[in-house]
């Protein structure tokens, strides 16, 4: 299985890049530099949520139902002519909101000054690729049969890990986590700050694992 920042590179990934970059008004490169530190930590905080029974039936319900198969994939091109309609922003405030709660706008912020593009613009950039998340995550449950907690959780841990195995996932659940205390992102702003010159940074982090 591949990960989910594998995704970004393929020709599917750069069309999400190109479409989200021109709704937002940003640059393909800023944009895409702000998905690759966004996505894993989405995809991290779906984890730690899908941990709880309550959780998890909560995401297999979305997957198996209002995002089963991926069908948002099937049409980008139409999903990005014209501007992304607002049902599909509304969708991704409403993913946003269930799998960061109160972090959503540390974890805005920090994007914001990590990658210079403006909270609003960060904003604007969640909410259209979380629809798209939900719908990557929905196409792989389908073509993998995930119907209960165990796949769920090892369909999300193989995509973080991507193709660098449980190293790679692991320093993901480390940086969602860093003080260890079990509650999510608890230190994504203060770790996504502290830039490449300190270990265990977000930045370097990201800069060791992905080549960025």
């Amino acid at each position: 299985m591949s990960g989910i920042l594998d995704l970004l590179n393929s020709p599917i990934g750069k069309q999400i890049i190109s479409g989200v970059s021109s709704q937002t008004g940003q640059s393909a490169d800023k944009t895409g530099s702000v998905l690759s530190m966004a996505l894993p930590v989405l995809m991290g905080a779906m984890q730690r949520n899908a941990s709880t029974p309550e959780g998890a039936s909560g995401l297999l319900g979305a997957l198996s139902g209002k995002h089963s198969g991926g069908g948002i994939l099937e049409n980008l091109g139409g999903l990005f002519e014209g501007g992304v309609e607002d049902n599909v922003t509304n969708d991704g405030a409403g993913i946003l909101g269930h799998i960061l709660g109160n972090k959503q706008p540390a974890v805005e912020n920090a994007l914001s000054q990590k990658s210079g593009i403006d909270a609003g613009s960060i904003a604007q950039i969640l909410k259209v690729a979380a629809p798209i998340l939900m719908g990557v995550l929905g196409k792989q449950a389908a073509q993998n049969n995930v119907s209960d907690a165990n796949g769920l959780n090892g369909l999300l841990g193989g995509m973080l890990g991507g193709g660098s195995g449980s190293k790679q996932q692991s320093l993901i659940e480390s940086f969602l986590d860093a003080d260890g205390d079990g509650s999510i992102l608890d230190d994504v702003a203060g770790m996504v700050l502290s830039g490449s010159g300190k270990k265990g940074g977000l930045g370097g982090l990201l800069g060791g694992l992905f080549g960025k």
